[in-house]
């Protein structure tokens, strides 16, 4: 079987290293799938930096927790699925619905164990969601991470609304299903990017205005100025603690900032006077369970979003398509197909 593993001992994108582990053994309660696509996210490339908390005492792991194939076999007592069954991968494989646990976020992919850049993988049916005919392969592959923490952000937290305005930082996957997900909703969204031609490809997804914070470092002055002063509902913050101040100068009163990035780091001086005084809420937010998934996908499907992928390279290419993340030239997903 080919794969890809991370040596754990190392740092960057040489890190990963292909391999031919053996077949996965498969367990009662469990499916072996034959994956055909999947997608990257921040968060892998965080892992190979060695920025992110990985499984204590491993040496090697395999990365990425997005994948989508078909199902080749099925074990002892699996209900859920058949074999030829189209499923695509739950980032925590044991957050299944209610609220997130400790035990559950043990069983997240490519991190606390490992994950599925190869060519096979055994799982438990209770961590896949069915893919339906509308989406390919490669489509639902961006959904489990990216898509998920969107759509835990706007609907499940957030309770978007027609007619409420969404703020989001930056044109990678999580801004960008944001976006979608908030135009399918009846939303106004406000987008940022220091790339002119990143914010006109946002504007034909249906972004309603444009900052370029390159041009326009007070973009919260901006925001405030395309609002009256109102303010947005809704900021997907991927920034962290360096645009966090920003974000919340240009929320609304009640609004709710979605804490998701850390690009600028994790620490900074907290002021919460405009936490108090806009009666604000502060959400983070860690991607989201298989039933959030299944209503995404649910929505996608519906809705006939179709996901934005930049650029899909081939399986033996896949170091390649890490180098491509960490260049930040992508606008939206970054995708792996085999």
């Amino acid at each position: 079987m080919q794969a890809y593993q991370l040596e754990l001992s190392k740092r960057g994108v040489e890190a990963i290293e292909q391999a031919q582990p053996p077949m996965p053994e498969m367990h009662a309660g469990q499916v072996r799938i034959r994956l055909h696509a999947w997608s990257l996210n921040y968060r892998d490339l965080l892992i190979v930096n060695g920025l992110y908390p990985v499984a204590t005492g491993a040496q090697r792991l395999i990365p990425v927790c997005d994948g989508a194939g078909e199902i080749v076999e099925v074990g002892q007592g699996v209900t859920r699925f058949a074999k030829g069954d189209r499923v695509v991968t739950s980032f925590f494989q044991g957050w299944i619905d209610g609220p997130l646990t400790y035990p559950a976020m043990g069983t997240a992919l490519g991190g606390a164990i490992d994950g599925v850049l190869a060519e096979y993988c055994a799982l438990s049916e209770q961590g896949l969601v069915k893919i339906p005919e509308s989406l390919s392969y490669e489509a639902a592959a961006t959904l489990p991470c990216a898509g998920v923490t969107a759509w835990h952000a706007l609907i499940e937290s957030g309770k978007l609304q027609p007619g409420q305005t969404v703020l989001t930082l930056g044109t990678g996957g999580v801004s960008i299903a944001a976006l979608q997900i908030a135009k399918a909703r009846g939303a106004s969204v406000i987008i940022t990017s220091s790339s002119d031609d990143k914010l006109a490809r946002a504007r034909s997804l249906g972004a309603d205005v444009g900052i370029n914070y390159a041009k326009t470092p007070d973009w919260e002055e901006e925001v405030l100025r395309v609002t009256a002063g109102a303010g947005v509902d809704h900021v997907l913050e991927t920034g962290g603690a360096g645009t966090f101040p920003k974000s919340m100068k240009a929320l609304a009163i009640h609004g709710q900032v979605n804490i998701i990035g850390v690009l600028t780091g994790l620490r900074n001086d907290l002021d919460l006077g405009p936490v108090l005084v806009k009666t604000a809420r502060v959400q983070g937010i860690f991607v989201g369970s298989r039933a959030m998934l299944e209503r995404l996908i649910a929505e996608v499907a519906d809705k006939r979003i179709s996901p934005v992928i930049d650029k899909v390279f081939p399986f033996d290419q896949a170091v390649e398509a890490f180098r491509y993340l960490s260049s930040a030239q992508h606008f939206g997903k970054v995708v792996i197909r085999k």
